[in-house]
């Protein structure tokens, strides 16, 4: 399975072209699969868990489940436009940015409401920092996959 793309830019006055080769996915395993949806499920109900049995407020609740939603969101569509571009899709810069953005937005948003949760023990916060960052990491590991299948498919 080897296919490979010409892709022809123009900068100003230079005209160059790459191959790309977009067999570098390969299909991947059902184990692998399988972790990836186990992580995030694991990433995404401990969280969500943690929140519920938390004694917080309910505005403090809604803040830490919206991060979240909005990491994990914000995570896929970095992942999405690295993809597309490495694959020589057109995505736009504003787009590309406006998602890294987000990404990065979202983590220093829930830093930035730990550190200032004087309510909650310092093993709470990490708790929280945890299955946060396994939430994101499995959702592009998620994506990933999804995307790798549908390639292998076609």
């Amino acid at each position: 399975m080897t296919n490979e793309t010409k892709i022809e830019t123009d900068t100003g006055n230079n005209t160059y072209s790459k191959k790309e080769n977009l067999s570098s996915s390969v299909k991947p395993t059902t184990a692998f699969i399988s972790a990836s949806w186990v992580a995030l499920g694991v990433g995404l109900i401990a969280y969500c868990v943690g929140l519920w049995n938390s004694g917080m407020a309910l505005n403090e609740k809604g803040y830490y489940f919206t991060i979240i939603l909005y990491g994990l969101f914000s995570a896929i569509s970095v992942q999405k436009c690295v993809r597309d571009r490495a694959e020589g899709i057109s995505v736009t810069d504003i787009y590309y940015g406006i998602s890294w953005f987000t990404t990065i937005s979202s983590i220093v948003l829930l830093v930035i409401g730990l550190w200032n949760a004087s309510s909650l023990e310092l093993s709470e916060k990490g708790f929280y920092g945890m299955s946060f960052t396994l939430a994101l990491f499995s959702a592009i590991a998620v994506q990933k996959n999804t995307r790798d299948l549908k390639v292998f498919e076609e």
